[in-house]
């Protein structure tokens, strides 16, 4: 606990993974909304919760991976570690899928949320389980890997930018202007 006191983690991976636990609790009710589905069809409860689920995804969920392709994994792909590049790699192409994924749900859930019976239930099921395992999957090969080896590199910059000597400007010095 001192340790994290005298060196608070960046804004950033709080963030981040707060961001993860949202996108856990999110996945759940997902899963939960296909049960109430097939048992409860539409009704007010399944549309605020496609309603609900959706904004999440198609907003805030696709800001994190927009924030982790910009702010964590350029530091990492820098890397002389091998594995860790490609660990790296896997993640970005799986960003890409979850977002193929997402956009075949999506419709869905918008058409559910506004009191339609349209969709195919067993489709909708299959996409949702591909997707939920896709994520949870991505989800602990980041916070097992990639999310550790980030707060450390950063951690580590964060020190040496600590023991370097504050910058002094002379009055009288020359200047590039």
């Amino acid at each position: 606990m001192a340790a994290a006191a005298k060196h608070p983690l960046p804004t950033d991976f709080r963030a981040l993974d707060d961001c993860h636990q949202q996108i856990g609790q999110h996945l759940e009710r997902l899963g939960a909304l296909m049960d109430h589905l097939d048992r409860e069809g539409v009704d007010d409860h399944a549309r605020t919760e496609a309603d609900t689920i959706e904004r999440f995804f198609s907003t805030t969920s696709q800001r994190h991976h927009l924030d982790e392709e910009t702010k964590v994994f350029p530091q990492l792909l820098g890397s002389t570690d091998v594995d860790l590049v490609a660990t790296v790699r896997m993640l970005q192409q799986d960003h890409g899928w979850i977002e193929e994924d997402w956009l075949a749900i999506a419709p869905q859930l918008r058409a559910i949320a506004a009191g339609y019976n349209w969709y195919d239930p067993a489709e909708l099921r299959h996409a949702l389980q591909v997707f939920l395992e896709l994520c949870r999957e991505h989800i602990a090969l980041e916070e097992s890997l990639i999310y550790p080896e980030a707060k450390a590199q950063a951690e580590k910059l964060q020190r040496r930018r600590a023991a370097l000597p504050p910058l002094v400007f002379k009055a009288g010095a020359p200047s590039s202007s």
